[in-house]
């Protein structure tokens, strides 16, 4: 239920705030000529105007080293000789309305001369390679080779509240606030402290509420840092809220690499050997987590099978474009297309059925935990039951027979397959459990939420170890100030890594709560039950003591907890491994033989998340996943000109889904818990991501098979079909 509650950056009003406003480079390069402020100084309104020569010296933010050799171009608040992309930040306005920033900003005199490409901008910033086997003597010997390439559009990770930033400086405290829509506060936090030159005691960042990320607010931006600049100099709040458009042109993107895979099989359908070239655009700077797309997508081959050779290539290139950073999913879905492509043109070189093939070949649950040619560790799963289960859901061998059926009448038809693995679940995070001085009971996280319903299910997670209802349990996150450090909330790991740690907090409070009582009661502490209304002896029932009673002994006896409150249990949780979701997908669809427009009549998914916490979750995330996985499918797509304009600068020109996009959804579990965490939990936020885009291209091709279509780029629109369809496979294959 919508009960207008929330509240957003943009409903924080200090007094005597002031309101900060970009001008953006029109230009993808070039050398600035002029840049004139002084109108834009001396219009109404105006308290300053800021160039990138202003700032004087500045740190850079921090960006994960996850690859070797990684060359990494400087972080910049305002461009300052050159602009690099289109929607860069060039001059910050500052006045006391939004309205007069916006005028003032139209009064800058900005002009460039030519640049050319700067040298090394379009050259390899990220390259790594994972090898395993006699791939070349593997492919000698096969008995067929099939080959796929994919090109992924660039995607725009379009949450309903666009970035925003809200800046203060305390004089007396010495200390700035900053309010940002963030997934990471505590790594922002430090981003910002190493940025400014500050300690990072004196900085205090505070996510609110935060409507959506899906990995596009995990980074701190130039924009954040130069509102925090200008609010620590000015002394004095100063907020901005970007628009649509700004975000469409200078948030992160994601997806937009190119695939190629190569895949050797033998003559009774086994895969045994695996090429694969992976090449990543990365933008104009890096954001934190820039090279986790291309990591993630090669070290997931060969995804859920059996190929004991690989030969895998990743290679990322700096851009005059908007920055690439993490976006649902993050690397996996361009594993998991890669991988169903090559397997369904298998299926078709071998004259097989695709979950036959897919049958072939997928590891057994007896082999798990597997060591993969890539190095890494899949911890538990059940892929060949997985397959079975959502064949049967689906009614797969129906659907086969209903598809010759309709191909007879003359309908153009297809069903789909995907099966992949994620991973979902390492690192360590934070948590504390607390009964405050009134005798309630308090979950602080170092994790963090923007809609996931993480408060329902850290308080869940702590109240079944407690015995209360969850609603007797507040959950606090998203401020330094008020919470323990922590990663925050991304790749699908609060659930497994957070609510592990909520859990273990929850058992030590637990436990220091009953020893407590048990001294105060003359009783044994394992002879104690918890609930709703304190702790009660279990031999004899009359001996109980309320929360607020144990709350009072505590402060009375001065052994009290952290933060001033009576009890506090603080644990940090280090998975031990990384958990792996996985999960199965099937998509049924038809194409209109006049207008050529797709439409997927339905979707069945069954995924392997571990243990589950919340059911209702679980179903809205993979729901949400499901829709964003359409979307990259069927109608997403960033596009530039030759020249690096951008010329899908709002959403009249970048499609998203709407409720009357979205097909009927089966969905279904199959569990194997994860030994590497304490819940068994994995995760399950970007699985609809993964699985759906691959299932609905394989239907689409599967469809378009009697054209002799064998491949069709994404976003697969009523026009690219229409245009496969009457320009035979090379038009499709472009």
């Amino acid at each position: 239920m919508l009960a207008g509650r929330g509240t957003f950056i943009d409903d924080l009003a200090p007094q005597d705030c002031l309101h900060l406003v970009f001008l953006r480079s029109p230009r993808a390069r070039g050398i600035v000529r002029q840049l004139d402020l002084s109108d834009a100084r001396a219009a109404p309104g105006v308290v300053a105007a800021f160039s990138g020569d202003d700032l004087g010296a500045l740190g850079d933010a921090a960006v994960n080293p996850l690859l070797p050799g990684m060359r990494i171009p400087r972080f910049r608040l305002l461009a300052t000789d050159r602009v690099y992309a289109v929607g860069q930040p060039v001059a910050a306005i500052v006045a006391t309305s939004a309205l007069d920033a916006v005028h003032a900003a139209g009064l800058v005199k900005l002009s460039f001369d030519h640049a050319p490409e700067e040298p090394g901008l379009q050259e390899e910033a990220v390259s790594h390679a994972w090898s395993t086997g006699d791939v070349e003597g593997l492919f000698q010997t096969a008995h067929r080779i099939v080959q796929v390439k994919v090109q992924h559009a660039r995607l725009a990770p379009s949450a309903i509240e666009p970035r925003a930033a809200l800046g203060t400086w305390n004089n007396d405290e010495r200390l700035l606030t900053v309010w940002l829509a963030t997934q990471t506060p505590h790594r922002a936090r430090t981003d910002l402290a190493g940025i400014l030159g500050l300690d990072a005691e004196q900085i205090r960042v505070i996510a609110p509420d935060v409507g959506g990320a899906f990995g596009g607010k995990a980074s701190i931006y130039p924009e954040d840092a130069m509102v925090a600049w200008a609010a620590w100099n000015l002394r004095r709040p100063v907020k901005w809220c970007s628009t649509r458009s700004d975000d469409l042109a200078a948030a992160t993107h994601g997806r937009g690499g190119t695939t190629e895979g190569e895949l050797a099989v033998n003559s009774a359908g086994r895969m045994i050997a695996l090429r694969a070239r992976l090449e990543f655009p990365l933008g104009h700077w890096l954001p934190f987590s820039a090279v986790v797309p291309g990591r993630n997508a090669g070290r997931i081959l060969p995804g859920p099978y059996r190929v004991e050779a690989v030969d895998v290539r990743l290679s990322g290139k700096l851009t005059n474009t908007a920055s690439v950073g993490i976006y649902r999913g993050a690397g996996r879905p361009e594993a998991a297309m890669l991988m169903e492509r090559l397997a369904d043109k298998a299926a078709c070189a071998l004259d097989l059925d695709p979950a036959e093939f897919r049958r072939r070949n997928l590891l057994a649950p007896e082999a798990l935990p597997y060591r993969t040619p890539t190095g890494e560790t899949l911890d538990s799963g059940d892929y060949p039951a997985l397959l079975a289960k959502a064949c049967q859901r689906a009614g797969y061998d129906t659907l086969r027979r209903e598809q010759r059926a309709r191909r007879e009448r003359g309908e153009i038809c297809g069903v789909g397959l995907s099966i992949y693995t994620e991973p979902c679940g390492e690192g360590w995070e934070s948590a504390t459990v607390s009964l405050t001085v009134d005798g309630a009971l308090m979950v602080a996280t170092g994790s963090s939420a923007q809609g996931q319903g993480r408060e329902t299910a850290f308080a869940q997670i702590a109240a079944d170890v407690l015995g209360v209802p969850p609603d007797r349990i507040s959950v606090r996150h998203g401020d330094t100030a008020t919470t323990p450090a922590g990663i925050g909330a991304l790749a699908s790991r609060s659930t497994a890594i957070g609510g592990s740690a909520v859990l273990r907090a929850a058992e030590s409070l637990r436990h220091m709560a009953c020893r407590e009582a048990a001294g105060i009661l003359g009783c044994s502490a394992t002879g104690l039950a918890t609930d709703g209304d304190g702790l009660t002896s279990l031999g004899d029932p009359n001996r109980m003591l309320s929360w607020r009673e144990l709350a009072a002994h505590c402060l009375a006896s001065d052994r009290q907890g952290t933060d001033g409150h009576a009890l506090s249990a603080s644990e940090v949780f280090r998975a031990s491994g990384e958990a792996w979701s996985s999960g199965c997908c099937v998509a049924q669809v038809s194409v209109d033989l006049e207008t050529g427009v797709p439409r997927v009549e339905r979707i069945t998914m069954v995924d392997d998340i571990g243990v589950v916490v919340n059911p209702m979750l679980v179903e809205g995330q993979l729901h949400g996943g499901m829709a964003q996985g359409l979307g990259e499918a069927l109608m997403e797509k960033i596009v530039y000109d030759t020249d690096g304009q951008l010329l899908t600068g709002s959403l009249l020109d970048y499609a998203l889904p709407r409720a009357a996009d979205i097909p009927a959804v089966v969905s279904d579990r199959l569990s194997t818990p994860s030994p590497f965490n304490a819940l068994g939990a994995k995760g399950v936020g970007e699985a609809g991501c993964v699985g759906v885009p691959a299932a609905i291209v394989n239907a689409v091709v599967d469809a378009l098979s009697p054209f002799g279509i064998t491949q069709i780029d994404m976003p697969i629109t009523g026009e690219t079909i229409w245009r496969a369809m009457r320009s035979g496979p090379s038009m499709a294959e472009e």
